[in-house]
């Protein structure tokens, strides 16, 4: 879309996820949605504050969330170097929002299977694991992203094919939503799935030859 620019930050501290190929293609999606000015835009899970920022740069009304005080320190330094005027609260997913409607939410989570360890993840790997099918956050916001829009509000959610998309497309529109996959683009493996690739083979969730990883955006309006 025109005028609207690509994702752009200017630090990423230690332990915080960098933008990746999931930032690029929901930023994609966000630029085709083209939130008008004043719009309100939320961020779940923002980590850096990417795509935070490029709501902001376009004149959106931003808030950004994120549960790790390395990620919140972090987007609010690139909004302090970049001047861009986007509220950053710490807590869990739409904790801190609760009872505000958005034109706009955008979601990035944990999206990649784990094995199981008895425990949450921790540390960085916060920042991808989710649970041995992918969802341990995915269908949360599934459940509670509906009730933050408002009529003709957009959710943009940014996933792994391996962590089920017709269960998040089955989910929204289970809550009344518009659901539908609007991306898709295949990526080498990072360091994360060939890490795990034997163990997903073993699960059946990678062919045995697969060396490629598809991500999906969906995109769901609450009707008018």
């Amino acid at each position: 879309m025109p005028g609207y620019p690509r994702v752009v930050i200017a630090v990423t501290l230690p332990g915080v996820y960098a933008p990746q190929d999931d930032t690029e293609l929901l930023a994609e999606a966000l630029r085709e949605e083209a939130p008008r000015p004043g719009a309100r835009v939320l961020d779940v899970g923002t980590g850096s504050g990417a795509l935070a920022l490029a709501a902001a740069r376009h004149g959106a009304e931003v808030t950004a969330v994120d549960v790790s005080r390395l990620a919140v320190w972090t987007a609010r330094l690139n909004a302090w170097l970049t001047r861009l005027p986007v509220r950053i609260r710490r807590g869990n997913l739409f904790g801190p929002v609760r009872g505000r409607l958005y034109d706009v939410i955008l979601a990035n989570p944990p999206y990649v299977p784990a094995p199981e360890t008895g425990h949450g993840p921790r540390g960085r790997s916060r920042a991808w694991d989710a649970g041995h099918d992918g969802r341990l956050l995915l269908d949360r916001i599934c459940r509670d992203a509906p009730a933050l829009l408002r009529p003709g509000g957009v959710l943009l959610v940014v996933h792994s094919a391996l962590s089920d998309p017709d269960r998040t497309l089955e989910l929204l529109r289970a809550g009344g939503l518009k659901a539908a996959v609007v991306r898709r683009r295949w990526i080498p493996f990072g360091p994360v799935l060939r890490s795990r690739a034997h163990w997903l083979r073993l699960r059946g969730l990678l062919a045995p030859s697969a060396d490629r990883e598809e991500l999906v955006v969906i995109r769901a309006e609450r009707p008018c």
